[in-house]
């Protein structure tokens, strides 16, 4: 080989290496590692590391989405500090998502070296450094200074200068000088004004007797009331309107983009139903006192059974005698649910959240109804976890309990095809249904339920079979116990 021409390759390669030893710092000279696997399934790859010299081999955890709809979240607490040994699947920190607060496990073992995001940070999108793990605890106290911006953190791209264009040359065209505006008229004299002037003026109170007009001759003109309105002075002892601007947290911003593109995107109409339940309040009260007396050998709190657990088995069986109202709308084709999976609408501090009673056509009342408590105080203290509200085939939205509120209209829960509205049951006199009856009159306990459907899935004729079947299950609760489950899809008439 020519040893000319190999030293003066070796003089470049030192000369190329010096420079560039000059132009970055130690702390930002990257360390790569270059590993050729060997080609044992016939091909080769490289895989390529790195990582900075003045810092440690560690982990960089970002910030995880909790949920399938979250893309940004709220650090609530730390449950870890730094320099705090991590065993895979401790709970790290608590995170609010868009549904609920869920604690975040470490991934990995380790030592927590550095916390890039305290608590109380808000709006913190998916994917953002959240901390730094080592695997020695020597290597926690390298960390002390580290932010998101070293350690291997991408660099912003160098901002663009602005293209330096000509100056675009002003236009050349004359304009017409402005209209100057007359002075008012004097009392006595004629009011020049234009009947659509006269009629705004009218409408917002403006006197025209001391407005300058713009029009011919001083003419009073619908423009220049506009212009009196900005110059309006504001009267100095007019109060001023107090207010408050509250934050979203998470799950109301969830709410507002889910529930607008539902109500936009959804073709609903909505059905009504007349119930009369007294025949379901007397099997209520009998196994509520049936549930005493068993409360009452065990020495624990009895359980009381409520008209909404009932309203949720009668709605099951009601999707299974009509599927169409247990389907979903995705897009190109309709998904029919086998099972029935009721989402129940429960009003939290922080919105609204639907935690799912799974199957619950399978499921007495009493079941029903203790899952259904559960859920609600786990929904109530943020404590709900993914899989126990997320999905659902039916939702059942009860305002009933606060007495006010007779019927009103749901909006659809997205990509499911119904959701129920319950309103307060009440007492009320309606004619005898028998003439030879002595009474004219009998009273009894009325229930309006009103059915949110979209027409995509669900045609009106066959949300009105739905319907049919409800009321039937309702004011006949005993016909919840004729069929099996497995059966109940062929008996449709």
């Amino acid at each position: 080989m020519n040893v000319g021409k190999t030293l003066r390759i070796l003089t470049a390669c030192y000369s190329r290496n010096l420079r560039l030893r000059q132009r970055f710092s130690s702390k930002n000279v990257l360390h790569f590692r270059l590993a050729i696997v060997q080609p044992n399934a016939g091909f080769r790859y490289l895989h390529l590391t790195s990582k900075r010299l003045d810092y440690p081999g560690h982990s960089k955890i970002t910030f995880p989405a909790l949920s399938p709809t979250m893309e940004m979240g709220t650090i609530v607490s730390w449950q870890k500090k730094e320099g705090d040994q991590l065993s895979e699947g401790d709970l790290m920190c608590e995170i609010e998502t868009d549904k609920a607060t869920m604690g975040f496990e470490a991934p990995e073992e380790g030592y927590l070296a550095k916390i890039i995001l305290p608590e109380g940070s808000k709006d913190v999108p998916v994917g953002k450094l959240l901390c730094i793990i080592v695997q020695d605890k020597d290597d926690v106290a390298a960390f002390k200074e580290f932010s998101a911006d070293e350690g291997g953190a991408a660099a912003p791209p160098p901002a663009s200068e602005p293209s330096k264009e000509p100056p675009k040359q002003e236009a050349q065209a004359t304009q017409a000088p402005a209209q100057p505006l007359q002075e008012a008229p004097a009392k006595g004299d004629r009011l020049k004004a234009s009947p659509y002037a006269k009629k705004l003026a009218g409408e917002q109170g403006i006197d025209l007797s001391s407005l300058p007009g713009s029009g011919p001759g001083g003419r009073i003109l619908a423009a220049d009331l506009a212009h009196a309105s900005s110059q309006a002075p504001t009267p100095s002892g007019a109060p001023t309107a107090e207010y408050t601007d509250i934050p979203l947290s998470n799950m109301r911003k969830t709410i507002a983009k889910r529930l607008a593109e539902a109500k936009s995107t959804i073709p609903h109409y909505y059905l009504t139903s007349e119930l009369y339940i007294d025949k379901l309040m007397d099997v209520r009260k009998k196994l509520n006192a049936l549930l005493e007396k068993e409360a009452k050998k065990t020495g624990e709190k009895p359980q009381k059974l409520s008209i909404n657990d009932f309203i949720i088995k009668a709605s099951a069986l009601a999707c299974l005698r009509v599927p169409e109202a247990n389907s979903s709308f995705m897009g190109n084709f309709i998904r029919e649910h086998l099972g029935v999976d009721v989402s129940v609408a429960v009003s939290t501090p922080s919105g609204l959240i639907t935690p799912i009673v799974f199957d619950a056509h399978t499921k007495g009342v009493a079941t029903i109804g203790y899952e259904v408590a559960l859920l609600a105080a786990k929904a109530r203290d943020g404590k709900l976890q993914p899989h126990e509200f997320q999905g659902g085939t039916f939702t059942v939205s009860n305002l009933g309990m606060f007495g006010s509120v007779d019927h009103f209209t749901a909006i659809i829960n997205p990509p499911q095809s119904c959701i129920l509205a319950i309103g307060a049951a009440r007492r009320k006199l309606v004619p005898a249904d028998e003439e030879s009856s002595e009474e004219k009159y009998r009273a009894v306990t009325s229930l309006h339920v009103t059915l949110s459907c979209d027409h995509r899935v669900v045609d009106g004729a066959v949300g009105a079979v739905w319907l049919q079947h409800f009321k039937r299950f309702m004011e006949e609760p005993i016909t919840m116990l004729l069929w099996g489950t497995a059966g109940m899809d062929k008996k449709r008439d």
